[in-house]
């Protein structure tokens, strides 16, 4: 079975070990002289309270060192494709549509900047597309506590991402296809008949038959047509070296929906029962590991600061001491609401096209594997004889992406995010106390977004029959309203 269910006490506060993992000497920077500073050694005592919030994050990164092929903007080369981004999503797209010869240009106001975010994939994920050498640690397992008596062992193995090895990877594939790079912020972008043209913050205008947004979720270029009602993922995180902590070495923990660090907190643990946050840990070995605090999806989302003191109250609980940051991470997340208007001049990819998994937030491992689509269906329109362009071009592109039964089963996924919204901490620890029940082809497919229509059809009906009585009642009384949505959604597709 792929999970096991242990009375308590909960496994994840055994003793964990000195690890002689490699990750310790690629992740641990910078490293702090023998003689303390004092207001280094002042943090490292920690406030009375536990609070680490003082501890400032030690690591900035620096720009990867690689030689790019820059755009010469006074040159005659004329782009057939123009990114806007150089994240993975923007890197992968354009390795894949390069190799067929065609023509592209990114531009990146800092395109060597290394990526702020901490990736963390399903290991299968990777593998199935040739990235698996991109993780720097994996665990064989992953770990889900539902409360202090019920813990789920996930027999699936999760890695963290190593985002330099990533972004060199792609960079070195970009440029070994001829790519090209231009320094710059993308102001505006102006459409022909039959091409486009941005306009960049140095002053120069760029001209490509199409124009692709891989920018992000704030990006202005891509255009809906429905109100944007998303749900939120908000997290904060750090990497940190601590004094100890409780985890064992050889697994992650992907969900810690316990709340009794809240017990002396009333105010805290009345707003996490009505809008409940859970712990992700990433244990490098006895005294590095990656903590964060997060909102599994909320709207409007939860603040920063409420963010924040959930996680203190849990570190102090746990006896986890930080003694010092060496990353911060805060993230905020769109999740569900409407894809952008298919189609349209402007292309999206990733967080710009809405691919963001509705219910779990997940987005790098399915947009490296989705960018190689994308990528085969505008080759097949600009390295034809037909050069297909303009809007015959843009309709083209945006259903090779999202094909009807891709937005079908979005809406399927959307539905999840709409239950999850409506559910409370009880309603919530319910939910995926069932849901890691299930045959692991559903609860990964799930996850993944591999699962059919159909498929996830089964999986809801099975979800109802592995949940416990209480759940239950949260399913007939909460979800009528997102169920009539969907319906609704899936006639509209269909049309």
């Amino acid at each position: 079975m792929a999970t096991l269910t242990r009375p308590p006490p909960c496994p994840l506060l055994s003793v964990s070990h000195p690890s002689s993992s490699p990750v310790t000497s690629q992740i641990l920077l910078p490293k702090p002289t023998k003689k303390a500073s004092p207001r280094f050694t002042h943090h490292k005592i920690f406030s009375k309270h536990g609070n680490f919030l003082d501890l400032k994050p030690e690591f900035h990164p620096e720009p990867i060192k690689f030689d790019l092929n820059w755009l010469d903007p006074t040159s005659r080369f004329r782009s057939d494709v123009i990114i806007i981004g150089t994240g993975p999503a923007g890197l992968r797209l354009a390795e894949r549509i390069s190799g067929y010869g065609i023509r592209v240009c990114c531009v990146d106001p800092d395109p060597l900047s290394m990526w702020p975010n901490n990736y963390g994939a399903w290991v299968d994920e990777l593998e199935v597309i040739g990235l698996d050498d991109c993780f720097d640690k994996k665990w064989d397992m992953a770990t889900v506590c539902i409360n202090d008596s019920k813990t789920k062992y996930l027999d699936r193995a999760y890695g963290r991402i190593n985002r330099k090895v990533l972004k060199l990877k792609l960079l070195e594939s970009c440029v070994n296809n001829g790519v090209k790079f231009h320094k710059a912020k993308v102001w505006n972008v102006v459409h022909n008949e039959f091409d486009s043209m941005i306009v960049c913050d140095d002053g120069n205008e760029l001209k490509a038959s199409l124009v692709v947004d891989a920018s992000g979720f704030a990006s202005t270029f891509v255009e809906y047509d429905k109100p944007r009602n998303h749900g939120y993922q908000i997290a904060h995180g750090v990497l940190a070296e601590v004094e100890e902590h409780p985890f064992d070495l050889d697994k992650m923990l992907l969900m810690d929906w316990r709340d009794s660090h809240l017990g002396n907190e009333p105010y805290l643990r009345a707003s996490n029962s009505r809008t409940p946050t859970f712990l992700y840990a990433m244990p490098f070995d006895s005294n590095l590991i990656f903590l964060e605090e997060t909102s599994l999806v909320s709207r409007p989302a939860l603040s920063y600061m409420e963010i924040k003191k959930r996680m203190v109250a849990r570190l102090r609980h746990l006896g986890i001491r930080l003694k010092r940051v060496i990353e911060e991470e805060k993230c905020l997340i769109p999740m569900g609401g409407p894809l952008p208007r298919i189609p349209q001049r402007v292309m999206g990819v990733g967080g710009t096209a809405g691919l963001v998994h509705p219910s779990t937030g997940y987005m790098v491992a399915r947009t490296l594997a989705l960018a190689p689509i994308l990528g085969d269906a505008i080759a097949e329109c600009l390295g034809s004889s037909r050069m297909i362009r303009g809007k015959s071009l843009s309709h083209r592109v945006w259903n090779g992406l999202w094909p009807l039964e891709r937005r079908r089963t979005r809406e399927c996924y959307s539905f999840g995010m709409e239950t999850l919204l409506k559910l409370d901490l009880n309603g919530t620890r319910g939910f995926f106390d069932a849901f890691f029940d299930l045959d692991p082809h559903y609860w990964q497919g799930f996850l993944s977004s591999r699962l059919s229509v159909k498929e996830l059809a089964t999986l809801s009906f099975s979800l109802f029959g592995h949940a416990s009585n209480p759940s239950r009642f949260d399913i007939v009384t909460k979800c009528p309203v997102p169920l009539v949505k969907l319906m609704g959604n899936l006639a509209l597709e269909s049309i």
